[in-house]
């Protein structure tokens, strides 16, 4: 019998728990309150490693006996970050901005055991290769997928996967939110038997 902590998942985000629903182990999810706004001079990888802290943490004092999983995405050209756009405007904004170019999607995976106060983190990158888009296909994309809750304003588990020439990366589910395989990985070293 599997005697595992109770999982959480710090986030509403409705592609996180999908992904967390593949393992078929009970969870329940919370809104973690964190402001997610970048520290000064914070690089793009940062940013995301400490806020997945950061949520974890948040719910982790509501969760005593829990596993809390806390995860956050960046993407970002460099030092240029593109976040959820929110409106259709910026969401086209973001992809005319990204055509032809290599952005980063900086996935970053926190475990907090709330019982004994041990953490792990890990950052799974991915690089997404865009085509080059013209105005029609950005405007056509974003008025059928309307992308406007998710980073970079591209959806590779839909129509977004039409945007791209190539993704490289360890985990095609970290572009999605949640690396998977980290995860996986995490759990195990806490107990938890997968499969």
């Amino acid at each position: 019998m599997n005697t595992a902590p109770p999982l959480v998942l710090a986030s509403t985000s409705i592609y996180r728990k999908a992904l967390l629903e593949r393992f078929g182990l009970p969870f329940v999810t919370e809104r973690p309150e964190v402001d997610e706004t970048p520290l000064p001079s914070e690089a793009p990888p940062e940013t995301a490693e400490r806020l997945a802290r950061a949520k974890a943490e948040a719910v982790a004092a509501r969760h005593p006996g829990a596993l809390i999983i806390g995860s956050d995405q960046v993407a970002h050209l460099g030092n240029e970050v593109f976040g959820k756009p929110g409106t259709e405007a910026r969401a086209i904004a973001q992809l005319t901005r990204m055509s032809g170019e290599t952005v980063v999607f900086h996935t970053a995976l926190c475990l907090h055991n709330a019982a004994s106060g041990r953490s792990q983190l890990e950052a799974v990158p991915t690089e997404v290769r865009f085509r080059v888009l013209s105005r029609d296909e950005i405007e056509r994309y974003v008025a059928t997928e309307r992308p406007l809750d998710c980073a970079g304003s591209a959806k590779s588990e839909g129509l977004g996967i039409t945007l791209l020439e190539a993704l490289r990366g360890d985990d095609p589910n970290a572009l999605v939110g949640l690396p998977l395989i980290a995860l996986a990985r995490m759990l195990r070293a806490e107990g938890v038997r997968l499969p």
